[in-house]
C-alpha cells in the first residue's frame, strides 16, 4: 500500500468533508478515494473518519491521524524540494507492469529508447497477464489491453490493439482456407486461455457471428499462441501487434481478413493524475508518441 498516498486522500477528505470532492480534486474515482481511506484504517487498526449520508466527520484517532499526517507529507515535500535536481534531469526508479507478449513485442523496445534519453533513471519492469493491485504493488504505470479499462484507474489510451485470424500456409494448404467464421469449427484452433477461449465473435458491416471453436492448444500468453501458430499447429487469434515481420515475410497467413474480432485498445493505467512525478509524466507522453503512428 502507498501510505503517503493514502495520508494525501485522508487529509483531503478530513479537510473538505467529502469523499466525492476529494476524488474530483485529486482526480481519482470515488471508490478509488474510499479504497486508500480504508486501506489506511486497515493498517492503523482504527477507524479514522465516522461517515453519515450527510457528513463526514473525524473521530478521535482521526484527529490525531491528521496532524501526523499532515506532518509527514510536510516532510516529505521539504525532502522532495532539497532532493529536486536543479538541472532538469529525470531521476528515480519507475515501476511498470506489463503483458507478457506486449512486453517482448514493443515495449521493452520504446522503454529502451526513452531510458537512453533520461539515463539517471531506471525501470522495474514486471511481466504477467495477472491484474496487480497499483497500489500495494507500488506500480506506475500498467500497460493493459482491454474493451474496459477498470474504473478504478485512470486509464490514457495509447493505441488501437486490433486481432487477426493466422496460420501458416503449410497448415491451410492441408487443412484448407476457411472461407466463413463458422468453418473455424473444424479447424485445430489455438486458443487464449483469458481471452476468448473457446468463443470467438467476428462482425462485418452486414453481420456479427459467434463461432465455438476446437481448442487444440491453450495458453495464457500471446506470445506462446504465436510460436505455435508458426509451427503449424493451427489457427490462432492473435494481436496483430504481434504479427509484424511475420506477416510481410509470409510466415503467417491473414485469414477471414474482411472479418474483424471485438475492437480492444492498449491504454496506460495509474492511480491519479495528481500525484504523478515527473518522470512517470515524460513517460506517458512518450509512449503515446511512439504508439500513435505504429501501423497495427
Amino acid at each position: 500500500m502507498d501510505r503517503l498516498t493514502a495520508m494525501r486522500v485522508f487529509c483531503e477528505v478530513a479537510t473538505s468533508g467529502s469523499f466525492s470532492a476529494t476524488a474530483d480534486k485529486l482526480d481519482m474515482s470515488r471508490p478509488m478515494v474510499t479504497r486508500y481511506v480504508n486501506e489506511l484504517e486497515t493498517w492503523l487498526n482504527a477507524r479514522l473518519l465516522q461517515r453519515t449520508t450527510r457528513s463526514v466527520t473525524l473521530t478521535d484517532a482521526g484527529e490525531q491521524c491528521l496532524r501526523r499526517s499532515q506532518q509527514m507529507l510536510a516532510l516529505m515535500e521539504n525532502i522532495e524540494e532539497e532532493t529536486r535536481s536543479d538541472d532538469g534531469k529525470l531521476r528515480g526508479q519507475l515501476r511498470l507492469t506489463c503483458s507478457t507478449s506486449f512486453a517482448f513485442a514493443h515495449l521493452s523496445r520504446v522503454t529502451s529508447k526513452f531510458l537512453a534519453l533520461h539515463p539517471d533513471l531506471t525501470i522495474d519492469l514486471h511481466v504477467g497477464d495477472g491484474v496487480l493491485n497499483l497500489v500495494e504493488a507500488r506500480i506506475d504505470l500498467a500497460i493493459r489491453v482491454s474493451s474496459e479499462p477498470d474504473p478504478l484507474l485512470i486509464a490514457r489510451l495509447l493505441a488501437p490493439c486490433d486481432s487477426a485470424l493466422v496460420a501458416t500456409p503449410a497448415y491451410l494448404r492441408t487443412a484448407g482456407l476457411p472461407a466463413h467464421p463458422q468453418d473455424l469449427s473444424t479447424h485445430r484452433c489455438l486458443t487464449h486461455a483469458n481471452y476468448g477461449r473457446d468463443i470467438w465473435r467476428f462482425e462485418t458491416a452486414q453481420e456479427s457471428v459467434q463461432v465455438n471453436v476446437s481448442s487444440h492448444f491453450r495458453s495464457n500468453d500471446a506470445t506462446i499462441l504465436l510460436q505455435a501458430a508458426l509451427a503449424g499447429a493451427g489457427i490462432a487469434l492473435l494481436p496483430t501487434y504481434l504479427l509484424g515481420e511475420h506477416r510481410i515475410n509470409g510466415n503467417l497467413k491473414i485469414i477471414l481478413p474482411q472479418w474483424k474480432a471485438p475492437p480492444m485498445n492498449i491504454y496506460a493505467l495509474f492511480t491519479s493524475r495528481r500525484h504523478l512525478s515527473p518522470a512517470v509524466r515524460a513517460l506517458l507522453d512518450f509512449l503515446v508518441a511512439e504508439f500513435a503512428s505504429q501501423p497495427w
